[in-house]
């Protein structure tokens, strides 16, 4: 019996994807669940697990092809798989040295053994090495997204020339590689951030010493009891979550003519992705302790290098913090991620003379941003945001206190 694979449904909001990998061709047998295909949406990746077991009689739809949730993309005969077809396998991976004499003498080693078709294009296109791939699809396979992480890897470490002194044609040392539906629609929710909201940023610094101190002195024990670091990052959300409290517009947004207050904490921390920048979101944060928080941050950040979040895990969010300091960002004005109207900028902490009490002291200094969106935040409310959350930062016993 055929059995179709259809498109799942995507999400809020998302109408529609692509096709990004073929995993399967036609004639391959495929196990319940075994990833067959992977779809680009304008948000996440998506996999396509096959139904049934059974044997792929069609593929439907060509790679970068237009999709729809719902849309059938390939028939699975429904069955056992076919006898022998382990032994046949088997021959093709491990050629004897009488049936393939060249084989012996081709250096192979480190070479991935599945590569997806998509992949093996721009391996061609670009003229690259499997073996200097990172796999990360099933069984060990390169997939497109690996090939194009490969590259703009490769890109960043490439060091520039000095200015040529005549004139030579360039177009041999570009590379030209399409813009990812994810890359594409972050590119347009940015613009559409700075063009339709009044956004401004206002600037504060904060003395890291309390917070370095504090983790200094329950590293272990916090680690031992919940089998997770405390890292910075926690202390900005609940400092984040106790400023909010006092200032609501910072976590409200517009609808039409209407300001919708939200009484409750989706705290969005954005993360540089497998594949882009994409923005998890800790659903009610302020109900979370200082383990849990950071608990679903680790397991949201893993899931975000790792391609594999969820739509419901993407939205929701009623403010962002952005940290550009593991980076070794310095000071940066953050762009508001719509519909939200504030969002917090960290960046690297630095030692520098402060002066405390009359005395000029060395202290771990980070430079804080928020930028707002100045329609329904004053700028008193933003600073004074600024100023309850460095007291929070300065002084963690405020937030279990929530003075």
């Amino acid at each position: 019996m055929s059995v179709p694979v259809e498109v799942p449904k995507l999400g809020e909001s998302v109408t529609e994807a692509v096709i990004a990998e073929w995993l399967k061709n036609e004639g391959d047998f495929v196990e319940e669940d075994e990833i067959v295909a992977e779809l680009d949406t304008d948000k996440i990746s998506v996999e396509v697990p096959a139904p049934v077991a059974g044997t792929i009689s069609s593929l439907k739809f060509e790679l970068d092809d237009v999709v729809n949730p719902g849309d059938v993309i390939a028939e699975i005969e429904e069955g056992e798989r076919p006898a022998g077809a382990d032994e046949e396998e088997a021959t093709e991976e491990e050629p004897t040295d009488k049936a393939q004499p060249a084989a012996a003498e081709e250096d192979t080693s480190g070479e991935p053994e599945k590569i997806g078709p998509a992949a093996q294009r721009l391996i061609e296109e670009h003229d690259l090495k499997p073996a200097s791939i990172k796999a990360s699809g099933p069984g060990g396979q390169v997939t497109k997204g690996d090939v194009l992480a490969h590259i703009e890897s490769r890109q960043k470490k490439t060091k520039p020339k000095k200015p040529a002194t005549v004139d030579v044609d360039t177009g041999a040392r570009e590379e030209r590689v399409p813009m990812s539906r994810l890359r594409k629609t972050v590119a347009k929710r940015l613009v559409e951030a700075q063009q339709n909201a009044a956004m401004l940023t206002t600037f504060n610094e904060a003395d890291m010493s309390a917070v370095m101190e504090l983790r200094k002195k329950y590293r272990d024990r916090f680690l031992d009891k919940y089998d997770i670091k405390l890292g910075f990052m926690s202390f900005f959300i609940k400092g984040c979550i106790e400023a909010l409290k006092a200032y609501p517009a910072v976590n409200a947004e517009i609808d039409g003519d209407e300001i919708v207050y939200k009484n409750y904490y989706n705290i969005g921390v954005a993360v540089g992705g497998g594949r882009g920048l994409v923005v998890p979101v800790i659903k009610n944060a302020d109900q979370l302790s200082f383990a849990q928080t950071e608990q679903e941050l680790g397991r949201l950040v893993d899931r975000a290098i790792n391609n594999k979040l969820t739509m419901p895990e993407l939205q929701g969010g009623t403010f962002t913090i952005s940290n550009g300091g593991i980076y070794g960002s310095m000071l940066s004005t953050p762009i508001l991620n719509p519909p939200q109207s504030g969002i917090l900028g960290m960046h690297n902490i630095v030692e520098r003379p402060v002066a405390v009490d009359g005395e000029v002291e060395i202290r771990p200094v980070m430079y804080l941003a928020l930028s707002y969106d100045h329609r329904i935040i004053d700028g008193k409310e933003a600073v004074s945001f600024l100023v309850r959350l460095k007291e929070c930062i300065e002084n963690p016993e405020r937030i279990l206190l929530e003075v």
